[in-house]
């Protein structure tokens, strides 16, 4: 048997890390700026995070949700404390797009409707709900397809009001990104994100707020939404909750009810996966892992800037992202290959930063020596 082959592989065998590196099995050291997709959020191979698991895993790894599973309830008010939202709900799951699945399908519950407002080049996971209201048609297989999905455009008020307008009584739900990740890293405008709680409230749909990459302290807050000073209905985590091991969560806002049956899951919420969740927060807790977000990511940001090759360098905290100029069009790869960075990337030509939360000032500056490198000696 051989793999389905869906992945563009780079030609590198990752076999140990640590803290914002890993080494391939030659022993080549790579400074990694991506965190495998934005997971990484307290670093590679975190003592801390490693004994959660360990202690856990010699008393039980697994059981379903049919028994008590105190650990749940340890994780639910840990990350009550951390995120500031210690009236919510806590519903586990297993990974960012079954997050999104369920707020959404959760939202249809509550309000009794079938519509959705998503937003240009949103991206919210590759199940059935989620992939329909994430803005790429060459991930919507047919049977995905749905006429429930409302696109809008991405930070535009006026487009909001007039959609609520026209069908604000079949709403049942807006979905967005605080900072758009897949779609090239551009931030939700607080006026923005303001009118969708404004005319969610009017109408009576759920805000949902997708904080699978953004969330998790990566923005400079816990939820980038919170810039805005705004409170969704539900919040979507996955990325950074487990530091590796999969987990994804949201949180509800208690005007949402439970009823048993409405939500399910066999592994989700799991005796292993909440304690490398519970890890994860004591770290970030423990090590104040979001004001260092905010700091590093200030640096990175105006150190970026500051070399005038890139057009539009944009984001919050440790979510980055920069237009590439077309001399430079294989840059990502450069720093790949031949100094030894990860970086990410959005098409067509964007460069994506998201590193570990953890990640030190050195390391952000020793980055930013060779990028500079990178451009100065850059051929194709």
């Amino acid at each position: 048997m051989k793999l389905f082959d869906v992945y563009p592989i780079n030609d590198i065998n990752i076999t140990h890390a640590k803290g914002s590196r890993v080494w391939d099995e030659n022993q080549n050291e790579y400074l990694d700026l991506y965190g495998g997709h934005a997971v990484i959020s307290i670093g590679h191979s975190h003592p801390h995070w490693i004994n959660r698991i360990e202690s856990q895993l010699r008393k039980i790894a697994f059981y379903s949700n049919s028994i008590k599973i105190p650990i749940q309830e340890e994780l639910a008010k840990k990350l009550g404390d951390v995120s500031g939202k210690k009236d919510y709900q806590l519903f586990l799951c297993n990974s960012g797009a079954e997050a999104n699945e369920n707020a959404l399908k959760l939202a249809s519950f509550h309000t009794g409707r079938k519509k959705i407002i998503a937003f240009s080049k949103s991206f919210h996971g590759r199940t059935s709900l989620a992939v329909a209201a994430t803005d790429n048609p060459s991930i919507v297989a047919p049977v995905n397809q749905t006429d429930h999905v409302m696109f809008l455009p991405f930070n535009d008020p006026q487009a909001l009001e007039d959609a609520f307008r026209q069908h604000g009584n079949e709403i049942a739900a807006v979905i967005v990104e605080g900072i758009q990740g897949v779609g090239g890293i551009h931030v939700a405008a607080n006026d923005f994100l303001l009118s969708i709680r404004k005319n969610c409230d009017q109408y009576g749909a759920v805000y949902i707020a997708d904080s699978v990459q953004c969330g998790y302290g990566r923005s400079g807050k816990f939820f980038s939404h919170d810039f805005a000073g705004v409170e969704a209905d539900i919040y979507s985590m996955a990325k950074g909750m487990g530091n590796g091991f999969p987990i994804g969560g949201i949180i509800i806002s208690p005007k949402l009810k439970a009823k048993h049956g409405m939500l399910g899951t066999t592994f989700g919420g799991n005796h292993l996966a909440c304690a490398a969740a519970l890890g994860v927060l004591e770290v970030i807790d423990q090590e104040e892992l979001i004001h260092n977000a905010t700091e590093v990511g200030m640096f990175l940001n105006a150190s970026l800037k500051s070399i005038g090759t890139f057009t539009d360098v944009r984001g919050r905290g440790l979510m980055i992202g920069f237009d590439v100029p077309e001399h430079l069009k294989n840059l990502k790869k450069h720093l790949l290959f031949k100094y030894k960075i990860f970086t990410g990337e959005a098409k067509p030509n964007v460069i994506r930063l998201l590193p570990s939360l953890a990640i030190t000032m050195e390391d952000a500056a020793t980055f930013m020596q060779q990028l500079k490198n990178a451009i100065e000696h850059y051929q194709d």
